[in-house]
């Protein structure tokens, strides 16, 4: 329960300075250089600090977003971010204020999907997001793989060139391509800003950014120079490879695993990156899987309607949701020929689930049939659960390329 001495207000631009330090404090960064790029993503209308009488000791942003999801659809989301606690505040209901009044406000503007980026996993089901809505694959490979023999690379010439170069050909690439790509976010102006900083604290002691064009499509990756006993060994790590056709993708592939004096490729990539299915030893291709986008149904009855489903069904859920009650009860999941409607209704559950368990569904990225096995859902009626499970799966991973 909240503290009753704590109250929370929409910022304006006299807060912006103190929500900066509590963001720093929070993260355990320096205050004294605070860094400022997120400023150029930040919605003021829909940013809140929670204060202790005059002191800011929580913050919490949404950013106004659209999602893809599956069938090639675009849904309005709020992607939560700036989510800090002060030290020394904590335990005393700051978080659940602000996950209270974001959650609320969506719900009464109409947005039923909230998203974020969890920086610590034990926090944000508890607000019913699911986690594994998408997940994220950290990839690393030698260069010089061979792909197998049926792989065929064009003739086709990529291009380095500058940033100012690059940029105008990179927005549209990636406006048509993220509304093909389950889990991908638009983007306004200022998120490339963010997305692609390239000032010297950006860089983490690598090179600045490389911007090669494909006329279908592009990659950016940095440098981290090094060298041993045998010569250079330079790395390329990838910040963005994004491809309108499959041969485009094959040939920016090929062209990074042929550059000189490069040993190693590094990428923060799909679960599904057909990569290790191109080369000829896909045992080299090393794979760290994790969670990226949690999601959470603002409104149940809203939310599920906006996506395409792979088969019928006719399910009764009952779902739990104690933090949006307005979610909470049984409603009439009905899927013919990959749309849906959802109604409330009182015949018996055929599953009961809570709503975090739809959010991590509700992309592809979790089977229901897992969450079975993992007691987040309880079938009353056998088969629903396996049912379910099929109609909600995709024909791809969902992925989220970028962090807000």
């Amino acid at each position: 329960m909240a503290d009753s001495t704590l109250s929370i207000r929409t910022i304006d631009e006299s807060d912006i300075p103190e929500f900066q330090r509590v963001m720093a404090w929070a993260f355990l960064n320096d205050p004294r250089g605070v860094d400022s790029k997120w400023l150029k993503v930040l919605e003021h209308d829909r940013a809140h600090a929670v204060l202790d009488g005059d002191e800011i000791i929580g913050t919490a942003g949404i950013l106004s977003r659209e999602i893809t999801v599956p069938g090639g659809l675009q849904a309005p989301a709020g992607a939560v971010t700036v989510v800090t606690v002060k030290p020394g505040h904590r335990r005393r209901g700051v978080a659940s204020l602000l996950m209270r009044t974001q959650l609320h406000g969506m719900h009464e503007s109409g947005e039923p999907i909230a998203i974020l980026w969890a920086s610590e996993g034990s926090i944000y089901r508890r607000f019913g997001y699911g986690e594994l809505a998408t997940s994220i694959n950290r990839m690393t490979m030698p260069t010089r793989m061979p792909f197998h023999a049926g792989v065929s690379v064009s003739d086709t010439r990529i291009r380095q060139v500058t940033r100012e170069e690059a940029m105008p050909f990179m927005r549209e690439v990636h406006d048509r391509v993220r509304r093909t790509r389950v889990g991908w976010l638009s983007r306004v102006d200022a998120t490339w800003d963010v997305q692609l900083a390239d000032r010297e604290v950006d860089r983490d002691g690598l090179t600045s950014y490389r911007y090669c064009l494909h006329p279908e499509g592009y990659v950016v990756f940095r440098v981290k120079g090094g060298h041993g006993p045998r010569g250079p060994q330079d790395e390329l790590h990838v910040r963005e490879l994004v491809c309108e056709t499959e041969q485009a993708y094959v040939d920016l592939y090929r062209f990074l695993l042929d550059i000189d004096l490069a040993t190693e490729i590094s990428f923060y990539t799909a679960a599904d990156d057909p990569i290790v299915h191109l080369v000829d030893n896909p045992r080299k291709v090393g794979r760290d899987l994790g969670d990226a986008l949690w999601l959470r149904l603002v409104d149940v009855d809203r939310a599920l309607p906006l996506r395409h489903y792979s088969s019928d069904v006719d399910s009764v859920f009952d779902v739990e949701d104690s933090f949006c009650p307005w979610n909470s009860g049984r409603w009439r999941f009905t899927v013919k020929g990959g749309e849906a409607v959802v109604a409330r209704t009182e015949d018996p559950a055929d599953v009961s689930l809570d709503v975090a368990a739809l959010g991590s569904a509700f992309l592809g990225g979790v089977r229901l049939s897992v969450l079975k096995r993992a007691h987040r859902v309880v079938e009353h009626t056998p088969g629903h659960v396996d049912a379910l499970t099929m109609a909600f799966l995709g024909t791809q991973e969902p992925h989220c390329p970028e962090v807000f």
